[in-house]
């Protein structure tokens, strides 16, 4: 059948082609001649025709044997019994738990396996069991055929020796660390070279865990931060940079406590954010990363009681520094992990300041201040159809938030460790991924919202208009200077609970005794154009 029983055709998202050979030399494939007909008359004629029973053993999704069951119930007498090869006890490679041939069609999976005729199953699991050591490959490659050949190169190259690790993983996990279990692996791969054979016993020499630990973790965080964190940032940050340069002029009604104050403009606004995010970045860019190579307490024991005539710490200094790390000098067994406390205090900076950038859209899509471009087929409510959400926005908060949750309890909890070392550091570092995962779903969830954004300069100039009241601070301001008699007092009794309007501030305006210059300026100013210098520091960012 072309397609599974009770559903559309499923794309396999893990394919089998790494291990069916498409990067392989395989033997060429044999020339069996396509038989006549349908798969499945083809399986029912083949089963009522033979004249003993028929054992069969799919290798894949059972639809095709499922159809021929339903189709013609009687062949069920000559199978003795169906050995399948699918389905998962602890994982599955489809889905978290659903292996694929059951996965790509679980109908003709019901319907076989309750057909009442014996069934063997050979799990997902029992394939991650099937060992596989070097010497399997040596033997298999001794047989001389191009199949055992090929396997041999399977298993040796292709695979990149994982069924090796998971023949060490195996032996050893139940007694040893990660890092050092590691290490036979790396012995393993090592032994028959002829110049790096007879020094096996200098992998690991003088090691702990976690010298190779820390190691990794400041290279992987460093290349994050290289390769993907600041050149993330950075993209941001132009796309804001440019929406301030586009709305430095277009003035905005601001508001403080909520309230009503001196106006800015869309792009000094944003502004704010840009300048925000450039300091974060330096303080980001240059933070050190370090890392330690010293043995198990810090003191070279091990390294003194070989090598004594060696300077160690010089040594040490130069295979860290060779890595692009910073030399951490004094450590317990462990880096104390403040550098990766700073970053994540760094990047729950950035992500705060965006969160915060985010709360701020919101509240001005809100207010009509910008528009949202509509999506084709993109549903805004579920009941209320003339609705568009403000869902990347939104969704980047969220993730911010689950982020900077997870940063803020590494940089509290990591720099501890009890005495000389506990293990309590180990489960936490493996969640940095997630955090740094969560904050970069913001990022792109935040870019994607605001590239679909427009100002509407109607609604913002409409509230502008709405408010002149806010010109209260540049009337007594300008009475200050040229020595009027309690300005403050007066503009307050005059604006504070009252609505002003365009006319009673002119009116008011006109009774002071001011230079005729400077009552003339402060008569043709609206609320629009009191934005003292926001454009010219939008346009400057």
């Amino acid at each position: 059948m072309s397609r599974p029983l009770a559903r559309s055709q499923a794309t396999q998202l893990n394919p089998a082609s790494r291990i069916h050979g498409d990067l392989l030399d395989l033997p060429p494939a044999a020339r069996a001649r396509v038989q006549p007909g349908h798969a499945v008359d083809w399986l029912i004629d083949t089963l009522l025709a033979s004249a003993g029973d028929i054992t069969l053993v799919p290798v894949g999704p059972l639809t095709n044997i499922a159809t021929a069951i339903q189709k013609e119930p009687a062949i069920l007498e000559k199978i003795p019994e169906i050995v399948i090869m699918g389905g998962a006890h602890d994982h599955g490679n489809s889905t978290a738990s659903a292996e694929f041939n059951i996965w790509m069609d679980p109908e003709a999976a019901r319907i076989v396996v309750n057909c009442g005729r014996p069934i063997r199953m050979i799990p997902l699991d029992a394939t991650h069991r099937a060992l596989v050591s070097l010497d399997d490959c040596r033997a298999l490659r001794a047989l001389g055929t191009p199949a055992g050949e090929a396997a041999a190169r399977a298993v040796r190259e292709h695979d990149a020796g994982e069924p090796m690790v998971k023949a060490y993983e195996a032996r050893w996990r139940a007694r040893l660390e990660e890092s050092l279990y590691r290490n036979y692996l790396i012995k393993e791969r090592l032994k028959d070279d002829s110049e790096l054979g007879p020094a096996l016993e200098f992998v690991h020499f003088a090691c702990t865990s976690e010298d190779i630990n820390n190691l990794s973790y400041a290279l992987m965080l460093s290349q994050a931060r290289r390769q993907v964190l600041l050149p993330k940032l950075d993209e941001l940050t132009e796309q804001l940079r440019t929406m301030a340069h586009e709305y430095a002029a277009l003035p905005m009604l601001s508001r403080t406590h909520g309230q009503t104050a001196s106006p800015t403009t869309v792009g000094k606004e944003v502004a704010n954010v840009v300048a925000r995010l450039l300091r974060q970045r330096e303080v980001l860019a240059a933070l050190p990363m370090p890392g330690k190579i010293n043995g198990a307490v810090g003191n070279y024991n091990a390294h003194v009681a070989a090598y004594p005539e060696v300077d160690w710490p010089a040594f040490s200094q130069r295979f860290v520094e060779s890595l692009g790390l910073d030399w951490q000098a004094y450590t317990t067994q462990i880096e104390p992990h403040d550098g990766i406390a700073e970053i994540c205090d760094a990047q729950r900076r950035i992500d705060t300041i965006l969160l915060d950038l985010c709360r701020d859209v919101w509240g001005y899509i809100s207010l009509g201040y910008f528009k949202q471009s509509v999506k084709a087929g993109e549903v805004g409510s579920s009941t209320m159809p003339h609705k568009v959400n403000p869902i990347d926005f939104e969704n980047a908060e969220g993730n911010f938030g689950i982020a900077n949750a997870l940063f803020e309890h590494f940089a509290a909890k990591l720099p501890v460790s009890r005495w000389q070392r506990d293990l309590t550091d180990s489960t936490v570092l493996r969640a940095l991924g997630t955090a740094f995962g969560h904050a970069l779903i913001g990022f792109d969830a935040l870019s994607r919202g605001l590239g679909k954004l427009s100002a509407n300069p109607e609604r913002l100039a409409a509230d502008l208009d709405g408010a002149w009241e806010v010109l209260a601070e540049a009337v007594q301001t300008v009475m200050r200077r040229h020595g009027l008699p309690n300005p403050y007092e007066q503009l307050k009794a005059l604006t504070r609970g009252h609505g002003i309007t365009e006319q009673s501030m002119r009116e008011f305006i006109a009774t002071l005794d001011l230079p005729d210059d400077a009552r003339q300026r402060l008569l043709r100013m609206t609320p629009g154009s009191y934005i003292g210098l926001a454009e010219k520091l939008a346009r400057e960012i």
